[in-house]
């Protein structure tokens, strides 16, 4: 499902990420750890086709991201749900209008916006949160706003960047058990962490970074 082959990112004279080759299959689960400056950040965002790799090549099911037309990518990008760290919510809009819109920019027809918005938020346990507005929420919430909105197109790939960075220890586990029923349906699920509650427990694979390289996978 996703693929990089020599990667390598460059910001400047500073290296972000250095010859990353790392394969995620389709349908798998994955932690991408390591301090902060490490390059989790700019590896999702790459995976995304929100940067462009300075070297190396990104598949993306088989679609190589460096040979393919900026519609294209742009097309591809709608099978790709990004949740990120700071939610990245419009404050201006309810709740139902920050999910609806990642659906309104496809193009989609009103009513299939309503089914499917309204449907996304119940999974999400905020159906009766939809007329809500940002910040009128607490910071659990406001998460499951951005999952939701990342999840309302049905993405064949889900990334998270620091999801529970901003939770306490209870609304962290509620987070991850909705990530983990989201894989259950088939998503493939990559999430970039620091923190060491998540990984204590878990079965998944973690790949770790330190300095824009990996240095370890288990």
């Amino acid at each position: 499902m996703i693929q990089l082959f020599h990667l390598f990112k460059n910001f400047g004279p500073s290296i972000a990420l250095g010859d990353l080759n790392l394969r995620v299959h389709e349908g798998e689960f994955v932690f991408v750890t390591g301090p902060s400056g490490a390059g989790k950040t700019t590896l999702l965002r790459l995976i995304f086709g929100a940067e462009i790799p300075t070297s190396g090549h990104i598949l993306i099911n088989g679609v190589n991201l460096s040979r393919i037309s900026r519609l294209k990518l742009d097309l591809l990008r709608r099978k790709i749900g990004f949740v990120f760290q700071d939610f990245k919510l419009l404050p201006k809009k309810t709740v139902f209008e920050n999910v609806a819109l990642a659906l309104e920019v496809t193009g989609e027809h009103p009513s299939f916006i309503r089914k499917r918005t309204h449907r996304t938020l119940k999974l999400v346990g905020l159906a009766e949160k939809e007329k809500a507005y940002p910040l009128q929420l607490s910071g659990g919430e406001q998460q499951r706003v951005a999952i939701a909105r990342a999840i309302v197109k049905d993405p064949l790939i889900l990334l998270a960047d620091e999801p529970t960075g901003n939770l306490d220890s209870d609304l962290t586990k509620d987070i991850m058990i909705l990530f983990r029923s989201i894989h259950l349906k088939g998503t493939t699920v990559v999430i970039a962490t620091h923190s060491r509650e998540l990984l204590e427990d878990t079965a998944q694979r973690t790949v770790f970074l330190h300095n824009g390289r990996i240095v370890g996978k288990k």
